[in-house]
């Protein structure tokens, strides 16, 4: 079911009206129930992968966390027999039977994602490499296995660090999995965070369902009257590389770039809006990127709950492992130790990057696309300095037009590196880059050409007014949410914006006799 669908509408709207009416305590079991529902409904085979997933991480964190018991009780009642030496080498037996467990759930789940998603890519380049010939394989990928195969794993890492304590209620942790608003497009939860509110029994609160209810339908703003109609001329870009070069690029990068915002954030203010009606609190994903001065200050606000995945359990477990806090203690000796201290960060930075790529998708685009993030992070690192110097010489920090051009700037650093996500071959993607400084063709631009991209006169007109508002209200929600504002006005406005966006969305969204509502841009991960 997609989320633009009646089918799916309906579907939220029943959960949400079961959920208030049915007792408190069948709240979160009606949850689980409509979430292997959903997820059956876009194939009964996906639930073989994720009931493993859920059941093999269930098996793995009882033993974990009661280690973490057994440890602490032992270390109480023998607290004045032991030394210190017998102290640390019982927490080094403890430590390893745990590793060995932790190990045994992520091999066999990554593992799973793995083979899935990365088989026929692994055969391709064998098969490039080697001159063979395997054959692919006919491998569907399950709906949103990156998303819930991550969130689990850094639940399991979580029991592992001590940091949260097994759930013993198996079905409790199925839900979690399996939260059916998160399964297309996350955000990646933490167990600690979105425990307490999807467990929790509520009663009907008009604010939440009503904030809730508007956050949906601003989603869907985004989705059927933006993302959805930009898509038609992204594509028509794309699909024609040798017709469509110089400015038609930069113009299908901006494109894409909105098209990618309006459709992401548009499925996480549903999913958010969703959880939200039903008392359930989710972390946020986004916060305003496209306002970034820098691009670190983008991932910083572009997809938190992934960027924060990656550093709380890659790049810091990387960093202070012990070969590279030998491989730190070498380049030091070799480099000094202002160059030395920052090889093995910038080495833990490029490597966290090329996971990202990798996560993404399984082609060398992706791979690219993730690569030159860490490099261009890195370099910004360590111009720093200049900056700094550059900033104090000439006092522009709190100049409008010198913030205003940062943000131009990374908007288009950004919208220059998502060429990789664009065009899927990677010679193709640096062709067409290249093409913008030899084939400009300014002039194409007022001829005519864009009409020829699938959209009218009127799409273009609905769009600008679209993201118009989209950029007012984000300026608006800077230091307060708009639907807080909304909620002080009197009932007459309140209503007439509800109304507007609602007749909006009904009459702009990008229907038709031939309209297939374009899944959600991160449903493929």
């Amino acid at each position: 079911m997609s989320f633009t669908s009646y089918e799916f509408i309906a579907f939220m709207l029943l959960v949400m009206i079961l959920y208030y009416v049915l007792p408190k305590k069948c709240q979160w079991p009606l949850l689980l129930v409509a979430s292997y529902i959903f997820y059956a409904a876009a194939s009964p085979y996906y639930l073989i992968f994720i009931a493993a997933t859920t059941v093999s991480t269930y098996l793995v964190s009882l033993p974990l966390s009661s280690l973490h018991k057994t440890q602490k009780l032992y270390l109480k009642e023998n607290k004045a027999n032991m030394s210190k030496e017998e102290k640390k080498a019982y927490k080094a037996s403890i430590k390893k039977k745990q590793w060995r467990w932790l190990l045994l759930c992520l091999f066999f789940n990554f593992g799973i994602l793995g083979v899935l998603k990365y088989t026929n890519f692994a055969i391709a380049n064998v098969n490039g490499i080697f001159n063979t010939s395997f054959a692919f394989q006919n491998i569907i990928l399950p709906m949103g296995i990156s998303f819930y195969t991550f969130q689990t794993m850094g639940y399991i890492i979580d029991v592992y660090r001590g940091q949260v304590e097994a759930e013993k209620n198996p079905f409790k942790l199925a839900l979690f999995v399996s939260f059916f608003p998160q399964l297309v497009q996350g955000p990646i939860s933490r167990f600690s965070q979105l425990a307490p509110t999807l467990f929790a029994e509520k009663k009907y609160d008009h604010k939440t369902v009503s904030f809730g209810l508007q956050r949906i339908l601003w989603g869907y703003f985004k989705k059927v009257i933006i993302a959805d109609r930009l898509l038609v001329a992204v594509q028509e870009i794309i699909s024609q590389p040798n017709e469509y070069t110089g400015i038609f690029v930069v113009v299908g990068m901006v494109f894409y770039a909105a098209e990618l915002y309006a459709d992401f954030t548009g499925g996480i203010d549903i999913t958010i809006g969703i959880a939200e009606v039903m008392g359930i609190k989710m972390p946020e994903n986004f916060e305003r990127p496209y306002f970034s001065k820098n691009i670190a200050e983008y991932w910083r606000r572009w997809h938190i709950t992934m960027g924060t995945w990656f550093k709380d359990y890659i790049f810091y477990p990387i960093s202070v492992c012990q070969p590279m806090l030998k491989f730190s203690t070498k380049c030091r000796k070799v480099f000094g130790d202002n160059i030395g201290k920052r090889i093995p960060v910038y080495v833990s930075t490029i490597f966290v990057w090329f996971v990202t790529g990798v996560w993404h998708g399984a082609s060398w685009n992706f791979i690219m696309w993730g690569t030159f993030n860490g490099i261009i992070i890195m370099i910004s690192q360590e111009l720093e300095p200049v900056y700094a110097w550059f900033h104090s010489k000439f006092n522009v920090d709190k100049k409008l037009w010198f913030n205003v051009f940062r943000i131009v700037r990374t908007f288009f650093l950004m919208c220059s590196l998502r060429i990789f996500d664009c065009y899927r071959d990677v010679l193709t993607a640096f062709k067409m880059f290249g093409s913008i400084f030899t084939d400009w063709n300014l002039p194409e631009l007022f001829n005519g050409s864009l009409m020829n991209l699938g959209l009218t006169m009127g799409d273009y007109v609905v769009l600008i007014v679209a993201i118009t508002i989209l950029f007012i209200a984000s300026l608006l929600g800077r230091h307060e949410l708009v639907r807080e504002k909304l909620a002080r006005k009197n009932i007459a406005v309140r209503y007439l914006a509800y109304v507007a966006i609602i007749v909006a969305i009904l009459v702009f969204g990008a229907y038709g006799p031939d309209f297939d509502p374009a899944a959600f841009i991160y449903g493929q991960f």
